[in-house]
């Protein structure tokens, strides 16, 4: 998959991935006001920074059956929920196979605590 931007890249994926991604995507840019969804690497990535990569915050990387939501410090994060999977260096993921897996709260919440860490 070789798009240039986030909605392309979500058109492109098979129905229920889309579903993920379309249904996510809001939830993200609602939690992290004045960022943009940007691809980086390949998949759609929420930075704080003046460009894609720089003070990342949470990723989406569509698998054949699912899509990753990704935080790249959601180690660090509160997580009363225990859906976070730890993974490589401080990153915490999720992986979401159906619309209904998405908590808009649980993830908003996740969003609130990663953004305020790199903000720091």
């Amino acid at each position: 998959m070789s798009t240039t931007n986030v909605t392309d890249y979500l058109t492109d994926l098979d129905d229920t991935l889309r579903e993920i991604g379309e249904k996510l995507r809001p939830v993200i840019d609602a939690a992290l006001p004045g960022t943009d969804g940007a691809m980086w690497h390949g998949h759609p990535t929420w930075s704080l920074g003046d460009r894609p990569g720089k003070n990342p915050v949470c990723l989406l990387k569509a698998h054949g059956s699912y899509i990753t939501f990704g935080l790249w410090r959601g180690q660090e994060l509160v997580d009363p929920s225990g859906r976070l999977t730890a993974g490589a260096r401080q990153m915490a993921s999720v992986k979401l196979r159906a619309v209904d897996e998405i908590d808009p709260a649980l993830f908003a919440d996740w969003l609130r605590q990663a953004c305020n860490l790199e903000a720091r």
